[in-house]
This record gives structure tokens, C-alpha cells and sequence, in this order.
């Protein structure tokens, strides 16, 4: 492991020691565990239950386990964890009882299904549904659905920040909607689950990221920039760069997802992810300045447009969990791009 990723674990630790205690001779079941998310939340679950002497196991459910063990031999080799071959809309459920689950199997790789969005409706929904179902039979007690801010649709220009109380919704005469509104009809199944079955179900509605393992060559703006400065190319944007994001750190986010998991209200959705705004192009000028290289902008600022905005509100998390960002997007993407290099070489 690197000296960033162990400061991260650390950090983690922290901040998420108080919890643990529950999970003691108890198991989990993660979907997505080998994705971004998933890489972190293994990452910090091996690391917490060394650290804390915990008897506790975890099964990830992955497609491919091979090449996971190519990509993370570490995590697939340690004896807390446990793989389970299948797809997330037809898998067979493990046999024994577990007492958490976290579902965050669904892709964000927009490009896999522009061709196929009603593919990736289906598959949200199903896989939601199916994971519920094993929830309902295995005994799980605290299930943790990853949503997305996407559930809301077009933020307002009017709103600076997006509230969960917020009565917005995807356009469903748009075919592009497909994600949040299937997010949106998860979270939906996750009620009337938690409704019928008693299972606490908590959803944290996530929203742009950075950090180690994040893909850096599909659709994620900060990461394409990233990918750029490791090539020693300009940056590129291809739109105007008046678009407003927000990133919080991985480690921060682990926190998040910890804390919902274990400590958040069923059936009341947090909003997960930083609320400090940057426009696209001031964050790749950040980034240009940071590495000394060029960026270039592919398209004249139209002035009298107002800018699209995916930023939330997280007063909800701070008064509920007592929640904060610690790590700055400053000191992220230093650490972000230092792991990246340490890859390169390793």
C-alpha cells in the first residue's frame, strides 16, 4: 500500500472507530464492491477490522473475480473477504445469515449504456430489487443503498444548493434520464421493503467524487483532467466550462457511507458529497496550475446562459451524523494524482 492510502485508512479509522463494535461476528454483502466505491469500502473494512482485532467477514458480489484478483490481489486474497460470483439481477444468494448489506452495484460509466438506456433502467431497478429480496431472506438488518443526486432532476438555476426535501425529478420524456429515475424507483422499492419487511434501509444520494481508483477515462470531468496532466498533455474541456461541481475526497466519503450505514435514519435520504462549488473551468485552471500544464476550452463562454449546477445541500448529514468534509479539493487532488503516479511505477 501507498503512504497516502494508509493516511487515508487512518483517517478513516478515526472517525469511524465508535461504530464498529456492532459488527463483530457478524457479515456483510456488498454489490459494486470492485468499482470505486467498492474498491474503498474494501479497502477500509479490511484495514479497520485488522486494526480493531474484529471476527468479521465480508462477500462482495463481482462478475468477473479474476480480474479483480489482477487488479486488487491484496484485497482478494484477505481472509476477511469473501467473493461471490453472479450478476447483480439474477444472482444466487449466498447461503447463511447476514446481518448488513451495501448496494452499489450499479455502473456510472454513462458511454457502457448510451446505446442501451433502458438496459441500465432495468438493471438498476432489478438489481435493487433482487438485493432487497436477499435482505428479506438472509436476515439483514441495516441495508445501505447508494442513490444519486441524479434523482433530482435539473437543479434549479434559482437553488444555489439541493436540498432532500427538494420535490424535483428526472424528465421522464428524456431518454438521458434513465439513471435518476431508476435511482429514483430504487429508493422507492427500499421503502416498501423497509415498510413490509422491517429492514432499516438508508440511502445516501451521492454526487461527484475524487481520489484513488476513480476511473479516469470515462465521463467524470476531474478525472479526464487528471488523466491528462499524468499523459503531460493540456488539459482539454470540452463544453464552455460554466458548470458547477463539487468533489468530496474518498476517504471523506467512506466516512459518509459508514456512518449512514450503521447510524442513519432508514427511509431518510442524505445528500453525500461536498457542498463547496467550482466551475469547471476554474477547476481545470486549478489543476493547470498546480502540474504546469496548458488548458484549452473547445467552446466560447456563452455569458447570458445561466450555468448548470450539481451541488447539495448538507445540512442534513451535519445535523444528523455530525458530518463534515475534512479532506480540502486542494489536498484531493494532490493525493489523488500522487497515487496515480505511484501506480505508474509499481
Amino acid at each position: 500500500m501507498t503512504k497516502i492510502l494508509i493516511e487515508d485508512l487512518e483517517h478513516i479509522l478515526i472517525h469511524t472507530e465508535s461504530l464498529w463494535d456492532e459488527m463483530n461476528e457478524k457479515r456483510i454483502f456488498i454489490t459494486g464492491g470492485t468499482g470505486f466505491f467498492g474498491c474503498w469500502l474494501l479497502e477500509s473494512f479490511t484495514y479497520i477490522v485488522e486494526q480493531l482485532k474484529l471476527s468479521a467477514q465480508a462477500v462482495i458480489l463481482t462478475r468477473d473475480p479474476e480480474r479483480f484478483k489482477q487488479k486488487c490481489p491484496h484485497l482478494f486474497n484477505h481472509p476477511a473477504l469473501e467473493f461471490h460470483q453472479g450478476d447483480i439481477c439474477n444472482f444466487v444468494f449466498p447461503k447463511g445469515e447476514f446481518s448488513y448489506l451495501i448496494h452499489a452495484g450499479t455502473s456510472t460509466n454513462a458511454r457502457l449504456y448510451q446505446d442501451n438506456h433502458l438496459g441500465m433502467f432495468n438493471e438498476i431497478i432489478e438489481g435493487t430489487r433482487r438485493t432487497l429480496e436477499f435482505a428479506k431472506v438472509s436476515g439483514v438488518k441495516k441495508y445501505l443503498l447508494t442513490s444519486s443526486g441524479a434523482v433530482y432532476g435539473k437543479q434549479p438555476d434559482t437553488m444555489s444548493h439541493i436540498p432532500e426535501n427538494y420535490q424535483g425529478s428526472p424528465d421522464t420524456c428524456n431518454i438521458s434520464s434513465s439513471y435518476g429515475e431508476g435511482k429514483r424507483v430504487s429508493e422507492l422499492l427500499c421503502t416498501l421493503y423497509s415498510q413490509e419487511y422491517g429492514i432499516e434501509t438508508k440511502i445516501a444520494r451521492c454526487f461527484a467524487f475524487i481520489g484513488p481508483h476513480l476511473p479516469l477515462d470515462i465521463h467524470f470531468a476531474i478525472g479526464n483532467f487528471i488523466q491528462d496532466v499524468l499523459a503531460g498533455k493540456p488539459i482539454e474541456i470540452k463544453g464552455d466550462g460554466k458548470s458547477l461541481r463539487s468533489y468530496l475526497y474518498a476517504s471523506d466519503l467512506m466516512i459518509w457511507l459508514w456512518n449512514i450505514l450503521f447510524k442513519g435514519k432508514s427511509c431518510f435520504p442524505y445528500n453525500t458529497g461536498s457542498n463547496k462549488e467550482i466551475c469547471i473551468k476554474d477547476l481545470a485552471e486549478l489543476i493547470g496550475k498546480m502540474y504546469e500544464v496548458k488548458v484549452n476550452i473547445h467552446q466560447t463562454i456563452q455569458l447570458e446562459q445561466k450555468p448548470q449546477r450539481y451541488i447539495p445541500d448538507i445540512q442534513r448529514v451535519i445535523a444528523d451524523l455530525e458530518l463534515t468534509q475534512w479532506i480540502d479539493l486542494l489536498t484531493a487532488i494532490e493525493k489523488t494524482v500522487m497515487w496515480y503516479k505511484y501506480e505508474e511505477v509499481s
